[in-house]
């Protein structure tokens, strides 16, 4: 494989750093630990004695009363020590993290084929899933809206619909010199994180609960368990040491597989581990919302638009989840990169009968970028113009045309830089018109090139949860013990966090220890999503580290006879006036003085505000800009697909890690490739999903890697809000870059018809969707020449 990356050393640090400090290209710090399998997860943990281990009975009906439900066998079963239902609970039988709408056990009326209708504790695992099968339920079928289209013809919602309106979009279309529309649908994606869903509930003295969990959100898991055992929140402590990935699965899903385990805990008095296999946690647990998208849009003989108009319908499943905040993104990000003169956009929140849909990386960015894209590659091929001359055409302007759909200004352009700098750097003009003439001759093997951008706004939208805090102490040895809101799962916040603690102290970073996130530690922290754990928690750290090198400074200046501002901060020493000491002595001296070593740290982000009723605001801090140019080929009689190359320029800012946002910009690219081309939910006509297993599922292999892979972090990135140390966040944009390889395949499929007609392609473009899109195009041909 000829794969690049490109990471350049950021200028704007001091000429030495202690070793591994912020703008460090350093390992995960729990790197050695992966490889040589001695990370620690949930289920590494030692089990305490009397340990039950616990599977859930789930629903075999879409949407059905439940008749009546026989649970004899399932109690008599081998190992079986007891049986819980919602008549267990001895608080709320729910975890909706909005909207009070998710039962942890469905009672009398099943809404989705898998949903929880029970538990088994029992001695073993395998004894409590082998129980778990034996349960006799009898249902009375009730209608089953399956799809978008049953939900928006029976007029099903889990939230009302939301419009957004700015210009006068009938009057702009009606005027446009050219009007197109269409329909576009893309599915959803399963996480498949390598680390199924896990709770492990230790009961603890007077009423008590400690709840490992692998969570994004230990926070919210601990209101969960709290509310569904009828206790307060001071009652129950949540940890999460490391996550084996979560990329949104693990936001709002967790609190379901706490509160079992937890109640199970409670109701026996002793400690209850629930771990998912994998086709239960894939059958059970939310997915990518999945879109249907009509459009229609108006633009001049140019391709600048007008207008544009969106349906944006979306299975939310059957309850609200996180639905609504992911709709209203999938509207914000409605432009991508481009400006709107005038837009509406209606957004339907459809109920089906299947499980909800939650977040998952982009949050319905991915979605809302989806139909804009889709718009801009019409118009080209409508016009027959190269689809990358309308995106520039109608890229955000520097001191015009720089207003988005929903107010907010955009102040940090670089598209048309970085587009440029990409399109000379991976060859894009010569390299189309090469593959145009390699398809003329090639029959059968076409090829397809695309060249996209994404902008992606980071901050969470509800303006609440854009605040952080940490813990630190100072030993008297010099070593830091760091703690904060944020959970790791692979993605490297632990160690980005700790080198913004260990540039501020100027220490090495292995004097800093990051311990497990913790709700006793840290309390009401956020979710680690949208894109802000490092922004929010850096900055929180950077916080505490200060107010610890505030008061270092103080005392060294009293103690050494010096002013302040001659107290400095060396690697691993401080130079006080005349004397010079190690970092270790001076925290040594400071303890002996009776100065405070701890401290906490909050941050919140400035300038953002956000009105839900009026869609209007600013509710992004900053935006993270990025381009792919993607190249693949097609086979036309299989339908088989192959990215041959693909070349990034991301924009990370000043790069906290280069090396580990290079991984981020990898991996969420292929992530999105997968999305696009291969990953395929498939529900049958009784609301089964039927794939739900590696077997059935397929997500990129590493033989899926483009071949050639250039990757590169913008070198000019820079952060114009004042973020941690002028970084960008990397977890979710790099996602959206992968819409280069689905229009690359809409491009290869055109060459098919000699580029005189618009391919009508969905996602995934599996290979029998890319042969659906060539048949219709073929047939269109064919009806042209007969009518000829």
């Amino acid at each position: 494989m000829n794969s690049a990356e490109s990471i350049t050393t950021t200028p704007h640090h001091a000429p030495v750093q202690p070793i591994g400090s912020a703008g460090e290209a350093l390992a995960h710090e729990s790197a050695v630990l992966h490889v040589t399998g001695s990370a620690s997860y949930i289920d590494d943990l030692p089990e305490l004695r009397r340990t039950l281990h616990a599977a859930i009975g789930l629903a075999t009906a879409a949407h059905a009363r439940v008749q009546s439900i026989n649970l004899d066998a399932v109690r008599a079963a081998p190992g079986v020590v007891a049986v819980l239902t919602a008549d267990d609970i001895p608080g709320l039988n729910d975890f909706g993290p909005v909207v009070h709408d998710d039962p942890i056990f469905a009672t009398s009326e099943v809404q989705f084929h898998g949903q929880a209708l029970f538990a088994v504790l029992a001695e073993d695992m395998h004894a409590a899933r082998a129980a778990a099968r034996l349960a006799q339920v009898e249902y009375e079928a009730l209608p089953a809206v399956l799809s978008v289209d049953d939900a928006l013809e029976a007029g099903t919602r889990v939230l009302p619909d939301v419009s957004l309106r700015q210009g006068e979009v009938d009057g702009a279309l009606a005027k446009a010199a050219h009007r197109l529309s269409g329909t576009v649908r893309h599915g959803g994606q399963d996480h498949f994180y390598l680390e199924t869903h896990i709770a492990y509930a230790i009961p603890q003295e007077d009423n008590t609960m400690k709840v490992y969990a692998s969570s994004q959100h230990p926070g919210e898991v601990q209101l969960q368990v709290a509310h569904a055992l009828g206790v307060d929140a001071k009652d129950v402590v949540v940890e999460c040491r490391r996550m084996g990935g979560g990329f949104g699965g693990k936001e709002s899903q967790p609190g379901q597989i706490a509160a079992i385990a937890a109640i199970g805990a409670l109701r026996t008095g002793r400690p209850v581990k629930l771990r998912l296999d994998r086709d239960d946690d894939m059958i059970l647990t939310g997915k990518r919302h999945d879109f249907r998208i009509d459009w229609e849009a108006g633009f001049d003989d140019d391709g600048r638009l007008a207008a544009v108009r969106f349906r944006q319908s979306t299975r939310a499943g059957y309850s609200a989840d996180l639905t609504g905040a992911i709709a209203d993104r999938a509207m914000f990000h409605a432009d991508n990169a481009y400006y709107l003169p005038a837009v509406a956009i209606d957004s339907h929140r459809c109920k089906t009968h299947t499980v909800s849909n939650t977040a998952f990386r982009g949050f319905g960015g991915p979605q809302g970028m989806f139909g804009i894209e889709e718009v801009i590659d019409n118009i080209a091929r409508h016009l027959g113009r190269d689809p990358l001359e309308i995106r520039k055409l109608n890229y955000y302007g520097v001191d015009e045309r720089n207003t988005t759909h929903y107010g907010q200004r955009i102040e940090d352009n670089v598209l048309a830089p970085m587009t440029t700098e990409l399109e000379a750097s991976c060859q894009y003009a010569s390299r189309r018109a090469a593959i145009r003439q390699w398809n003329a001759s090639s029959p059968v093997i076409k090829r397809g090139i695309a060249l996209t951008p994404v902008k992606f706004g980071i901050s969470f939208t509800a303006t609440h949860l854009n605040q952080a805090g940490a813990l630190l102490h100072v030993y008297t040895d010099g070593t830091v013990m760091l703690n904060h809101g944020g959970t790791e799962m692979g993605q490297g916040l632990f160690t980005k966090v700790a080198q913004v603690v260990a540039r501020e102290l100027q220490i090495d970073i292995d004097r800093i220890r990051v311990t497990a996130s913790d709700t006793a530690r840290v309390p009401n922290a956020s979710a680690t999503a949208a894109s802000s754990g490092a922004d929010l928690n850096g900055k929180a750290a950077q916080d505490a580290a200060r107010k610890i090198k505030a008061r270092l400074t103080e005392f060294a200046a009293a103690k050494f006879g010096c002013r302040e501002d001659q107290v400095e901060f060396l690697p691993n020493r401080i130079r006080a006036g005349n004397t010079e000491l190690s970092f270790a002595e001076l925290a040594h001296a400071a303890w002996m003085g009776r100065v405070s070593l701890s401290a906490t740290g909050y941050y919140r982000t400035p300038r953002i505000a956000y009105d839900r009723h009026t869609l209007s605001g600013r509710p992004f801090y900053y935006y993270a800009y990025g381009a792919a140019c993607s190249e693949v080929a097609i086979d036309t009689l299989t339908g088989e697909s192959r990215v041959l190359r693909t070349d990034i320029l991301h924009d990370v800012g000043h790069s906290l890690n280069p090396a580990i946002d290079l991984g981020q910009v990898e991996g969420g690219f292929i992530q999105g490739m997968g999305w696009l081309t291969m990953e395929e939910l498939w529900w049958d006509d009784k609301g089964r999903l039927r794939t739900h297993a590696p077997s059935t599922y397929k997500i990129p292999a590493v033989s899926d890697l483009p071949p050639v892979f250039n990757v590169r972090l913008w070198e000019r990135g820079i952060n114009s809000e004042d973020s941690i140390f002028r970084s960008k966040a990397v977890g979710e944009p790099p996602f959206m870059l992968a819409l280069s390889v689905w229009h690359a395949i809409k491009d290869a499929i055109a060459a098919a018809g000699d580029y005189r007609l618009t391919p009508q392609l969905n996602a995934p473009a599996t290979p029998e969707e890319i042969l659906r899109s060539l048949d219709a195009l073929r047939a269109h041909l064919a009806s042209e020449a007969a009518a000829a």
